[in-house]
């Protein structure tokens, strides 16, 4: 299994992460900028500037049609800004889209939250799921950060 370096033991991770959390809808149910800043320093293995935007369903939809050409919103969009050090890069999260599929899939929120955070922050560090290989060693990489945040294996069967 890889492992990524967890800038959270590291005495200079303040000067590793610059990030804004935006919160573009009502922060009922939405996880703290604390829970943001730790799920993203324990899956980061870069210097990064990043912004993580928590939107509605328009938003998330418009975002989702503009950029991939898709007609509905999704749980989680990555924006990549190069791959230079630091990191730059935007991670939105559509509130709606993330709590129907918690509640659909049987998952805690926070935890569905974490997962998706952590899956934009690898994307950001240049992982994929294109191809199968790449899904598996990205997928073993999000259920190794996950469970170390005291989550469950994001991709465990639900009863």
């Amino acid at each position: 299994m890889l492992r990524v370096n967890n800038p959270v033991e590291s005495p200079d991770c303040k000067q590793e992460l610059k990030l804004t959390v935006q919160f573009a809808i009502d922060k009922t149910d939405i996880p703290s900028r604390y829970l943001f800043r730790k799920w993203v320093r324990t899956a980061l293995s870069k210097p990064a500037e990043m912004v993580i935007r928590v939107v509605d369903l328009q938003e998330g939809a418009m975002l989702n049609h503009d950029f991939r050409g898709k007609d509905s919103a999704t749980n989680v969009l990555t924006f990549v800004y190069g791959d230079e050090i630091p990191l730059l890069g935007d991670i939105v999260l559509c509130a709606p889209v993330v709590y129907n599929e918690a509640l659909q899939q049987g998952k805690d929120l926070t935890a569905h939250y974490a997962h998706l955070t952590v899956h934009g922050v690898l994307h950001l560090q240049g992982y994929d799921h294109i191809s199968d290989e790449d899904a598996a060693v990205m997928e073993s990489l999000e259920t190794e950060i996950i469970t170390r945040l005291g989550y469950p294996d994001p991709y465990a069967i639900q009863y």
